[in-house]
């Protein structure tokens, strides 16, 4: 099942995410390599800053999905002010449809 982990940062990040962002992408192509990733990218603010993260992962539940999400270097370092973890379905664009 697919899960979307929405991380929002919090107010001030952006000096932390800049810092973490080396192991943060490191952790993230550990994930690719997996095949667990599917699709990522920062969410940006109206100044397109970002602010936020967008993470599809493949996991075998929400449990797995929340260990996912907490390993995160950008978790660890407390960056995000709230992380939601929502149950995903690609309906478009798809590349594995």
């Amino acid at each position: 099942m697919l899960y979307a982990l929405i991380c929002k940062d919090k107010a001030g990040g952006l000096p932390l995410r800049m810092e973490t962002r080396p192991d943060h992408v490191a952790y993230l192509d550990g994930l690719n390599a997996r095949g667990v990733l599917k699709m990522a990218g920062p969410l940006l603010d109206d100044s397109e800053q970002p602010c936020g993260s967008l993470v599809i992962v493949d996991a075998a539940n929400k449990d797995a999905a929340q260990d996912i999400a907490d390993s995160d270097p950008y978790a660890k370092a407390g960056l995000f002010a709230d992380v939601e973890i929502r149950p995903f379905r690609w309906a478009f664009n798809n590349p594995e449809s």
